[in-house]
C-alpha cells in the first residue's frame, strides 16, 4: 500500500491553529460509545483513523495572528476573546463529537484538504479523448485552509475548484482555493475566526460562537459585511461568467485563464442587482438561455425568494414567496413553463440551540409539498401547493409538464432519514431515485420507487443531459453513494422502465457526482455523449479523470492527474469557445 503523506490530529485550540505547512499541537478525543447509531457508515469513510492536512501551501502566510492595522485597543480585545475561545474550545472537546460535526470522520482519507497546484501541463493519457471534449471541466468541492479547532461539517470547508483543460489528448491540471471574503480574512489572521453553520453552530457553545463572532465584527476584528461564504459547492457557466456558489452567500466569479490557471475575480452580485443569498443550484434553461434561482434566509421573512435572470444577465424582481419558517431548500426544479419549489420537512429552528439542540432539524409535524409557479411570475398569488406526504429530496434531477394529464413529473432522490446529513440518527440513510406526479388539476401528488426493489441501491449527485433540462427525458446519471457516503461508480437509469446500468470505477476507486456532456453532433439518441468523473485509488493514493461513453458504459480515456483530488461537489464544462468569450 502507498505511504499517506498526509497526517494530523486535531488541533486543541484555536490559538494553536496553523495553516497547513505549519507545526500543530494535537490532543485526543475520548472515545465513548454513542447513544445513538450512526447514520453513515464511519469505515467507509476513514481510509487512515487520522486526518490529512498538507505539509505545505502555495502561499506565503502570515507569522502574527493579529493584522498590523489594528491600533491597541482591538489587539487587546482580540486577545481576551481569544482566551474566551480558547476556554470555549476546551470545553467543547471534553466530550465526542456526534459524526456529523467529528473532524476525524467528516474530513478522513479522501475527504481530507490538498494544497493548491501550479498548472501542471501535459499530463498522461490512456485511452483516446473523444473529439468534442475540447474545454475544461471543473469541479469544486469543500478544502478547508485551517485545521479545524473543534466540530467540523464536510460542507463547512473553504471551496476549492478543481480544473482539467482538455485539447485533444493534450491535458492540464490545477487546482486553486476560491478568494472569499471570509478566507481572505482569516489567512490574513492566520487561524479561522468565522463560525462553521454545520458542524460548530450547536447548542450552547453554538450561542457562543456566535456571540464570540459579532463581537469580532463589533470591534471591527473581522468584516462580514461583504458575505460568509465559502463558494464550495455549486459550478455555473451563465453570461460569460463561471460561478462559485454555496447557499449563504452571493456567488463568486471564477475566471479560466489562458494557460489554464484558476483566478477569482470577486463576489458577483449582477452588476448590483442582487445583494442577497443565492442557493447552489441555479438552473439554465436550454432553449431561452434564462438562468432561475431562488434565494433563502434562516432568520427573517420573506424566508423565500424567486428570481430569474435574462441570458444578458438582467435580472427579475423578487418574487417574495410566504413561508411559516425557513426551509432548506438546497435545491429545485424547472419545466417549460414552472418552477418546482420543494417546501420539505428539514427546516431552521434557531431557538433549537438555546434547548442545546441543532438548528437545523427535522419537524415531523410540517407537511411536506411541492409549489409550482409560473416562470414569468411577478408575485406568488398563482402558486399552486401540492401536498407530498414524506418526501425530502436533497436534489432534484428533473422535472417536465404532462398537459394531457395535468401533472408535472418531479425526478429526485427521496433520503430518509431527511435530516441524518447533518444530525446522527438512528437509521442508515437511504436514497431512493423517486418520480412524483402532481396534479395541478386535482391538487394531489403520488410518487414511486423508479428502480425495481431488487435493484434498489443509494443513488444521489448526478444529472439527466442539461440540453434537456425542464422536458421529458428518459435518462438520468447518478452516483452510486455505496458504501454511503463514498461513490463507488454511477448508474444510467431509464426513468420510464427502471432499467439500470451501472459502471464501477474498481477495488478501493471512489469518485464523485457523473457529470454528462452531450457529444453536441446532434445526435438524435438522448445519451450520445460522455460521462466525466474524477476517481481516486485509495490503494495507490492516485487520482484520475475517468471518460466514459454513456451509450456503451465503457471507458473512452483516462488522464492520470498530478495530485490527489479529493471527494467533492457539483462541477461543469466550459467549451473552449465559451473560455475565449469569459468576461474579465
Amino acid at each position: 500500500m502507498a505511504v499517506n503523506p498526509y497526517t494530523s490530529t486535531l488541533v486543541s485550540s484555536s490559538l494553536s491553529s496553523k495553516p497547513y505547512n505549519q507545526t500543530i499541537r494535537f490532543i485526543a478525543i475520548k472515545p465513548t460509545k454513542p447513544s445513538r447509531k450512526a447514520s453513515i457508515n464511519c469505515a467507509a469513510l476513514q481510509s487512515s483513523p487520522l486526518l490529512h492536512f498538507p505539509h505545505t501551501i502555495n502561499r506565503e502566510q502570515q507569522d502574527s495572528h493579529h493584522p498590523l492595522q489594528w491600533n491597541l485597543l482591538q489587539r487587546a480585545a482580540a486577545t481576551a476573546l481569544d482566551m474566551f475561545e480558547g476556554a470555549l474550545v476546551s470545553r467543547e472537546t471534553e466530550n465526542p463529537f456526534p459524526k456529523t460535526s467529528d473532524p476525524r470522520v467528516q474530513i478522513s482519507g479522501n475527504f481530507a484538504p490538498v494544497p493548491e497546484q501550479a498548472v501542471k501541463h501535459n499530463l498522461p493519457v490512456n485511452g483516446s479523448i473523444p473529439d468534442c471534449i475540447n474545454g475544461v471541466y471543473v469541479r469544486n468541492g469543500a478544502n478547508p485552509l485551517f485545521e479545524p479547532v473543534a466540530g467540523h461539517h464536510l460542507f463547512d470547508g473553504d471551496g476549492m475548484v478543481h480544473a482539467v483543460s482538455i485539447d485533444g489528448n493534450s491535458v492540464s491540471y490545477s487546482c486553486k482555493l476560491t478568494e472569499t471574503n471570509r478566507l481572505i480574512q482569516e489567512r490574513e489572521m492566520g487561524r479561522p475566526v468565522f463560525p462553521k453553520a454545520i458542524g460548530e453552530l450547536h447548542g450552547h457553545s453554538g450561542v457562543a460562537r456566535l456571540a464570540l463572532f459579532y463581537a469580532r465584527s463589533l470591534l471591527g476584528l473581522v468584516d462580514h459585511s461583504k458575505g460568509m461564504g465559502v463558494a464550495n459547492a455549486g459550478l455555473i457557466y451563465f453570461n460569460n461568467r463561471l460561478l462559485a456558489m454555496s447557499e449563504d452567500d452571493l456567488p463568486y466569479q471564477i475566471r479560466i485563464t489562458p494557460s489554464s490557471d484558476i483566478e477569482t475575480v470577486g463576489r458577483y452580485d449582477f452588476s448590483e442587482q442582487h445583494m442577497s443569498t443565492m442557493i447552489a443550484h441555479p438552473k439554465l434553461d436550454p432553449v431561452t438561455g434564462e438562468m432561475f434561482a431562488l434565494s433563502y434566509d434562516v432568520v427573517k421573512k420573506p424566508y423565500l425568494k424567486y428570481f430569474k435572470f435574462s441570458k444578458d444577465g438582467g435580472k427579475s424582481p423578487d418574487v417574495e414567496i410566504p413561508l411559516d419558517v425557513p426551509t432548506m431548500m438546497h435545491d429545485f426544479a424547472i419545466t417549460e413553463n414552472f418552477v418546482v419549489v420543494p417546501d420539505q420537512q428539514v427546516v431552521f429552528k434557531l431557538q433549537e440551540m438555546i434547548k442545546g439542540g441543532s438548528p437545523v432539524i427535522y419537524d415531523k409535524d410540517k407537511k411536506s409539498r411541492f409549489g409550482i409557479l409560473p416562470k414569468n411570475a411577478e408575485t406568488s398569488d398563482d402558486m399552486i401547493w401540492v401536498e407530498s406526504p414524506e418526501t425530502f429530496c436533497f436534489h432534484l434531477w428533473n422535472a417536465w409538464e404532462e398537459p394531457e394529464s395535468n401533472e408535472v413529473v418531479v425526478i429526485g432522490s427521496c433520503m430518509t432519514p431527511p435530516d441524518s446529513i447533518f444530525n446522527e440518527c438512528d437509521e442508515n440513510l437511504k436514497s431512493v431515485l423517486s418520480e412524483i406526479r402532481i396534479n395541478l388539476k386535482t391538487r394531489r401528488s403520488t410518487k414511486r420507487s423508479i428502480l425495481h426493489e431488487s435493484e434498489q441501491v443509494n443513488l444521489e449527485a448526478g444529472m439527466v443531459n442539461r440540453d434537456k433540462l425542464g422536458r421529458k427525458t428518459q435518462f438520468a446519471y447518478l452516483a452510486i453513494a455505496e458504501p454511503w457516503p463514498k461513490v463507488s461508480g454511477f448508474a444510467k437509469v431509464d426513468l420510464t422502465t427502471g432499467e439500470i446500468k451501472k459502471f464501477f470505477y474498481g477495488d478501493e476507486r471512489y469518485g464523485g457526482e457523473p457529470f454528462f456532456l452531450p457529444s453536441g453532433l446532434n445526435s438524435e439518441r438522448e445519451d450520445d455523449g460522455y460521462i466525466l468523473s474524477f476517481v481516486h485509488d485509495e490503494k495507490t493514493w492516485k487520482s484520475e479523470l475517468q471518460i466514459i461513453n454513456a451509450m456503451t458504459m465503457l471507458m473512452e480515456a483516462s488522464v492520470k492527474l498530478p495530485s490527489r483530488v479529493p471527494y467533492g461537489f457539483h462541477g461543469t464544462f466550459i467549451s473552449s469557445k465559451d473560455l475565449a468569450e469569459q468576461a474579465q
